[in-house]
């Protein structure tokens, strides 16, 4: 199958239907917070893909694309990736999580939440 059977940048560029959340006073860190979530994302599936391409290499020593794009995980490398993503989705998502349970322990004012999240 090629490229041409299905146009990607069509489909990646498809608006979703609704507004768009707004979680910072200035649309531009909305737009920045956007930006690094789709990175996440891209990075998410790289790693997949990577771990698909150490799998196999040591399972077979010599792999195809076919082969890395045809490979299904086993209930074993579907969990041990599961928590590979946990753990990365946690990692990227730190300091905003520490935000948060300083907010649980003491009331700040609106402002300064949203100062010390434009800072990270």
């Amino acid at each position: 199958m090629t490229d041409t059977a299905f146009d990607w940048m069509a489909a990646a560029n498809k608006k979703a239907k609704g507004k768009r959340p707004e979680y910072f006073d200035d649309p531009e860190d909305d737009r920045m917070l956007s930006i690094l979530m789709a990175v996440v994302g891209e990075v998410s599936v790289m790693r997949q893909r990577l771990d698909t391409v150490e799998r196999l290499l040591d399972s077979k020593g010599s792999i195809s694309r076919a082969d890395i794009e045809n490979y299904v995980p086993d209930k074993d490398a579907a969990y041990e990736r599961g928590a590979m993503t946990r753990e990365y989705i946690y990692r990227v998502m730190r300091g905003p999580h520490q935000m948060v349970e300083e907010l649980e322990q003491t009331e700040l004012p609106v402002e300064e939440v949203s100062r010390q999240l434009r800072e990270i």
